[in-house]
C-alpha cells in the first residue's frame, strides 16, 4: 500500500512539472523562460555590455515594463557578475554589464514588480 501511495506522489510530482515551460527562444533572439508563476521574462545578450530583457505574462502577451525593476546576476568567464536593470519602453527591462555579455549566458534574473512582490528568471 505504501509503494501506491508513493508511486502516486511521484506520478504527481512528474505531471505537474511538465506543466512548466522549458526554455525556448523567444521573438527577440533571446531565450524565454518561466519567471514565476504568472510571467515569462526573454533575456537578450548581443556581445556587448547592455542586457535587455522582455516581459511576458503566462500568456506570453507583452506586460508593460513601468513599474518594474531587476538584478541581473550573470556567470561571465566563470565570474559572477551583479547589475541592475531599469525598465525602459513597453516590456524592457536594460542595463549594462561591466564586461561584455555574449549570447547564450547562464545565470538569473530577480524582477521586483511594481507590488513588491519578486519573481526570479534562471537562464
Amino acid at each position: 500500500m505504501f509503494r501506491f501511495f508513493l508511486s502516486l506522489i511521484v506520478g504527481f510530482t512528474l505531471a505537474t512539472a511538465s506543466y512548466a515551460h522549458e526554455p525556448r527562444p523567444g521573438p527577440n533572439g533571446g531565450l524565454k523562460v518561466d519567471a514565476g508563476t504568472s510571467m515569462h521574462a526573454e533575456l537578450v545578450a548581443d556581445g556587448t555590455v547592455q542586457v535587455t530583457v522582455y516581459l511576458y505574462d503566462a500568456d506570453d502577451k507583452p506586460v508593460a515594463a513601468q513599474g518594474y525593476r531587476a538584478t541581473a546576476i550573470l556567470i561571465i568567464n566563470n565570474t559572477t557578475h551583479r547589475f541592475e536593470l531599469k525598465a525602459t519602453e513597453s516590456n524592457k527591462l536594460v542595463g549594462n554589464a561591466s564586461v561584455t555579455v555574449p549570447k547564450g549566458v547562464k545565470g538569473a534574473v530577480q524582477i521586483i514588480k511594481p507590488d513588491g512582490a519578486t519573481v526570479q528568471a534562471r537562464f
